[in-house]
């Protein structure tokens, strides 16, 4: 078995946060909104999916985090799979 990486390096800007949903099914957003990107680890295991534009992580009380990111997704790709 392979060691993974337990943190990747990642410049992140502004997010989303998902609370949940409301009695419609609505989901219930919040939009944190910064000037430029700040470097942060982020741990691999709270990563749920990578897209073009947004890094999903879980957060507490079982909330989601849709974070901005600078790099490439090629770039957080291959930090993700490098071993």
């Amino acid at each position: 078995m392979t060691d993974m990486k337990k943190y990747i390096e990642v410049s992140m800007g502004s997010f989303r946060i998902s609370h949940g949903y409301d009695q419609n099914n609505k989901e219930i957003e919040e939009r944190i909104v910064v000037e430029g990107f700040s470097k942060k680890l982020v741990a691999v295991n709270r990563i749920k999916s990578v897209s073009e534009k947004y890094i999903l992580t879980d957060y507490l009380d079982g909330r989601w985090m849709y974070w901005e990111y600078l790099e490439s997704y090629e770039e957080v790709k291959q930090m993700l799979t490098d071993v």
